[in-house]
């Protein structure tokens, strides 16, 4: 497929028959169409060249056969599963909904101030939202694997399919820059129903929604997957007594090496680098630079 510049989502779909009430019902709300036809359909690229629904149309489908989003709301640990919904074999945009929705219910709330009330984000709703269209925009769907979503009190992990696309470095899709989309078709009715705003400019977003915040994201990339962790925006620090000292020799602005945090704690080196990546992992803290100039900060 990538010698004959094929995308996995042109390929012909099996199912000759196919409902799309909610796409249509997503056409109508934001766009103001009010009847889905054929050449509608043909507009959005649902179909191949033999006028057969192709695998993207079966994505935005009401019903099909691939994978699609597993979230799960933890307590105190992973061991203490609170709520669970997995949505699969729907459209991508009722997966993007249903995801949205699970994220209100426990990383938002209505507080009083005075006689005004003001919806207050735990989490940024514009970093999830970016987040999730971004996994189902980028994932790999030819392989049955859900896109998963670990949601903690002070942080939500996102882990995608796939790794990045051929031809795009882990540098470029952390600093916002995208050179080859996986998947065209589902990118542009993303883009066109106002999901995301311009291919590759997700991170960019992600990381304007933390602007000024005490904590900011993280994006990892291996082979097989990509992830992000968006932390919460308070400043209490629901993590371990030693992380807790970390994070305290860290206060105040400053870049320090690993060696110079374990001398401030009197720590060994192997401890503060494991503390240190746990901190970096979660979302508390920041990394720059390789090797033996490697400093970390909360800012």
């Amino acid at each position: 497929m990538e010698g004959s510049n094929l995308h996995f989502e042109e390929l012909a779909c099996k199912d000759e028959q196919l409902n799309f009430d909610y796409f249509g019902k997503k056409l109508k709300d934001i766009l103001g169409v009010t009847k889905l036809t054929d050449d509608i359909l043909r507009t959005f690229g649902f179909y191949n060249e033999e006028k057969r629904y192709n695998i993207a149309a079966a994505l935005f489908a009401d019903e099909n056969k691939y994978s699609g989003i597993d979230m799960a709301r933890f307590g105190n640990s992973i061991s203490e599963i609170m709520d669970r919904e997995t949505y699969s074999g729907v459209s991508v945009l009722k997966q993007y909904d249903m995801a949205v929705a699970m994220y209100e219910r426990y990383y938002q709330y209505d507080k009083i101030d005075g006689i005004e009330r003001r919806k207050v984000e735990i989490i940024p709703e514009k970093a999830f939202r970016e987040a999730v269209a971004n996994a189902l925009v980028h994932r790999t769907w030819d392989i049955n694997s859900h896109i998963r979503i670990s949601m903690f009190s002070d942080r939500i992990e996102i882990a995608s399919t796939g790794g990045l696309p051929k031809g795009l470095t882990k540098e470029e899709y952390i600093n916002g820059f995208i050179s080859d989309l996986r998947n065209p078709i589902v990118a542009n009715v993303f883009f066109r129903l106002r999901l995301i705003e311009m291919f590759g400019t997700g991170i960019k977003r992600i990381k304007e929604a933390y602007n000024g915040a005490t904590r900011q994201p993280s994006f990892d990339v291996t082979e097989n997957a990509v992830f992000v962790v968006l932390p919460s925006l308070t400043t209490t620090y629901e993590i371990t007594t030693d992380n807790k000292k970390v994070m305290e020799a860290l206060e105040g602005g400053m870049r320090f090496s690993s060696s110079e945090i374990a001398n401030k704690l009197d720590w060994s080196k192997a401890k503060t680098i494991r503390a240190l990546n746990t901190l970096h992992a979660s979302g508390y803290i920041q990394r720059r630079g390789n090797g033996r100039g490697t400093t970390y900060s909360i800012q």
